[in-house]
């Protein structure tokens, strides 16, 4: 069973930074795509990034490109999210995902996309 433990979140002022961690475990983590999405209150959860399993492709929502990274190290089975330039509009809960398949960074950010999920973690950016 594959377990995803998100950590990072919190209450920061708009335009500073957050790092997010999401730690894998269950099953060969350096195979598989990984990504985040987020859900604010009252609105449905939507892709944020993926990074392919080989490190070098990632893929990015058009709201965050160029403010957010996404970055893996497989000796850690861990996903990171650096958050930087951040606006009261990425308030959420943040979601870890890892696909069900193997599947490729940009398909993670289609509707049908199918997986497991961490906990969540809240970020909340104050205006």
């Amino acid at each position: 069973q594959v377990q995803l433990v998100e950590s990072g979140g919190g209450l920061v002022q708009a335009g500073g930074s957050l790092r997010l961690s999401c730690v894998a475990s269950g099953r060969t983590f350096s195979s598989y795509t990984m990504g985040w999405f987020r859900q604010a209150p009252g609105k449905e959860r939507e892709f944020v990034a993926a990074i392919g399993w080989s490190v070098g492709y990632t893929y990015y929502a058009d709201s965050v490109k160029g403010r957010f990274t996404i970055s893996r190290d497989n000796s850690k089975n861990t996903v990171y999210l650096q958050m930087n330039s951040l606006k009261p509009e990425d308030t959420g809960v943040y979601y870890c995902a890892a696909p069900s398949s193997p599947t490729t960074a940009q398909a993670m950010s289609l509707k049908t996309f199918r997986g497991y999920w961490g906990q969540g973690t809240q970020v909340t950016v104050s205006s």
